[in-house]
């Protein structure tokens, strides 16, 4: 279980950063639309950061933060509405960026599946 509450903050913390520090490069590189400014993946960023941290917490000894339960509701939340965007065709104009969030969301079903074994 700690080793998925490690590799969970690695998946939440990197993009994070990247979209924090970068996020109109971040979103090029990925296909994905680019707003004017970079605000709005600035604050996703840091809401990945975020939940980054309190997984990271999770994971220390003390376990105040959140845990593996709560990550798997985020998970299927956030594959939901990225599939439901996807079939209604609103979602990314461009083939890569599509197939970067159809692989984002297969990875959130995957790692949601693998945690609920885990439980």
């Amino acid at each position: 279980m700690q080793q998925l509450l490690w590799l969970e903050t690695l998946l939440k913390l990197v993009p994070g950063i990247l979209l924090t520090l970068a996020p109109l490069s971040t979103l090029r590189v990925l296909g994905l639309p680019r707003p004017d400014t970079g605000f709005w993946p600035r604050l996703c960023g840091a809401l990945l950061i975020g939940t980054a941290g309190a997984l990271f917490l999770e994971g220390t000894a003390r376990g105040h933060g959140l845990g593996l339960a709560g990550n798997i509701v985020i998970n299927l939340c956030g594959a939901s509405v990225l599939a439901t965007l996807l079939v209604l065709d609103a979602g990314p104009a461009s083939r890569r960026g599509r197939v970067t969030v159809w692989l984002i969301v297969c990875l959130l079903v995957v790692a949601s599946v693998v945690e609920i074994a885990t439980l």
